[in-house]
């Protein structure tokens, strides 16, 4: 899968996606300091599934009307360990989970909302 990981994405969580094959582009390596306006642009024009722990992804499409992304996924707490959001994310993918066309939000490791974006 292709995800674009953003500033606040753990360093370690990157490194394990990468390790099982996904194509991870992260906005700490290549744009830090990037608005959220243009983090949301990249992943749209990159065709990528955005990883964040910002909640305001779902604000700017969802009530502003941002063009989304193919999926969003917003880890809604902070992770425990630094690897534990690539691994939350690993099992959804594992169980087939379907992330493409929505704006999925996990909480220590569960989906709490999975909504179908716009």
């Amino acid at each position: 899968m292709n995800f674009l990981a953003d500033e606040n994405f753990p360093v370690p969580s990157v490194a394990l996606l990468r390790n099982y094959g996904h194509n991870v582009a992260s906005i700490r390596e290549d744009n830090r300091g990037a608005s959220d306006d243009t983090v949301l642009q990249r992943a749209v024009i990159e065709e990528r599934i955005l990883l964040t722990l910002d909640r305001d992804y779902g604000e700017l499409i969802f009530s502003e009307g941002h063009r989304a992304p193919p999926a969003v996924v917003y880890f809604r707490s902070f992770p425990s360990a630094p690897d534990r959001v690539a691994l939350d994310l690993l099992d959804l993918i594992a169980d087939g989970t379907v992330l493409i066309g929505m704006f999925t939000t996990i909480s220590s490791g569960a989906i709490i909302r999975h909504r179908e974006l716009p």
